[in-house]
């Protein structure tokens, strides 16, 4: 027998799961706000190391006579942990525990899942029972709960998003997550596929777009950017594999809860510049042509932005090419096909515009005594310093404009104060 340790997050209102982590043969486990812990709770009421959960050895220190292994809770968070309404600071588990994280806080479940060896021709005859509705992977043996399709070797589990060019699909590889032959569950590696739609496929520049992404993050190795999985062609569509990135685009999160401090928006800026310093230092540059709130994704486990959505990307050298670029984010010689690493300056600046106010930067789109711009005076959260720089970032001409990535983000840095 082996035992799968379960901690479901519940909606304190119904108790219903609203997340879940499962581990197998980890010693310590750490919950709390931090990155580094292996459950990371976003709340402010739940301390940066809240608390730490403890498999000991049966034969030394368990309270019972049981010859499973039992789990010991070690509380640090400020606002302290409580069991059945009981502040504690050290405690043993038993099944199906409920963890308060601080007084009105956070709930997680504590179950402990007991199972014999899995083999592989038993994962397949498992019923799944047992399963909180949302769960992807199945508690019992690992493997998805539910399969879509199947496309080559990748089984698809959810649909996540349509576009014009594109479905964006949830996958999972099972050749690459085999159960182990020690019986241990599976830590499933999930995957992003887009699938190029049934009537692109048909449109010439609509196929170079895809390929043009796909080579693109082929060749890309940052830690900002999602890795390169696989690329193929597949019954007349063609599928882009790349790394799944958990977290919300900006977009989402600003509709979501409203405009963030100046402060927020910067640091959230210069982490997009540093993906677009190492961009624009390839050879030769490369220009994004589609930075906005929704191609940054604010990955959860760091809080770090992830630029994604490559489709546009062009190089600096090629010929004049199609006009592309979101309304209120494509710089003026974007929009004549002609894009410059100052194009995406342009959207960095604009972006900027959205998350101070929630509003898209059409809105603040007017004539200007120098031509076309935008009225920052009528955004009355945007501090003088950044206003400044926000306005050198979207000047309608480029010779007018911030020249480099590395001179925004210093500007940026200056509006940290």
């Amino acid at each position: 027998m082996f035992e799968i340790l379960i901690l479901t997050h519940l909606n304190p209102k119904d108790k219903t799961p609203s997340g879940q982590w499962t581990f197998a043969q980890e010693a310590c486990i750490r919950v709390g706000r931090a990155a580094d812990n292996q459950v990371i709770i976003l709340d402010a009421l739940v301390s940066r190391y809240h608390l730490e959960l403890h498999r000991v050895n049966p034969s030394t220190n368990s309270p019972t006579s049981s010859s499973s292994s039992i789990w010991r809770l070690i509380s640090q968070g400020t606002n302290g942990t409580f069991i059945n309404g009981i502040l504690t600071q050290q405690s043993f588990l038993t099944a199906d525990t409920v963890l308060e994280l601080a007084k009105g806080g956070p709930l997680l479940q504590f179950q402990i899942v007991r199972q014999r060896e899995i083999t592989r021709s038993q994962v397949f005859a498992c019923s799944h029972a047992g399963n909180p509705p949302q769960n992807l992977f199945c508690i019992s043996c690992g493997y998805p709960t539910t399969v879509e399709r199947t496309v080559r070797q990748y089984q698809i589990l959810r649909t996540l998003g349509q576009g014009g060019m594109g479905t964006t699909l949830l996958a999972w590889d099972p050749e690459q997550n085999q159960v182990k032959p020690s019986g241990q569950p599976i830590a499933p590696t999930l995957a992003v596929i887009k699938e190029m739609n049934t009537d692109m496929a048909q449109i010439a520049k609509a196929q170079e777009l895809f390929e043009r992404e796909a080579r693109t993050l082929k060749s890309l190795n940052h830690p900002g950017v999602p890795r390169f999985y696989d690329f193929f062609l597949e019954q007349g569509k063609k599928y882009l594999v790349m790394e799944m990135i958990h977290g919300q685009d900006l977009e989402k999160l600003i509709y979501q809860k409203g405009p963030v401090p100046p402060r927020q928006a910067v640091e959230w800026m210069v982490q997009t510049g540093e993906v677009l310093h190492y961009l624009h230092g390839q050879n030769p540059a490369i220009v994004h042509r589609d930075i906005k709130p929704a191609n940054l994704l604010l990955r959860q486990r760091d809080r770090r932005i992830i630029v994604i959505d490559f489709g546009a990307v062009k190089e600096i050298g090629t010929p004049l090419g199609t006009r592309i670029g979101a309304e209120g984010y494509s710089a003026p010689e974007q929009d004549r096909g002609q894009p410059v690493t100052q194009s995406d300056i342009y959207a960095v600046g604009a972006t900027l515009i959205f998350l101070v106010t929630g509003e898209s930067p059409v809105s603040f789109y007017s004539k200007q005594a120098q031509g076309y711009g935008f009225d920052l005076d009528r955004i009355l959260t945007l501090p003088p310093k950044l206003r400044q720089v926000v306005e050198q970032a979207t000047a309608y001409r480029v010779k007018d404009r911030i020249q480099t990535i590395q001179a925004l983000a210093k500007a940026l840095e200056q509006c940290r104060d």
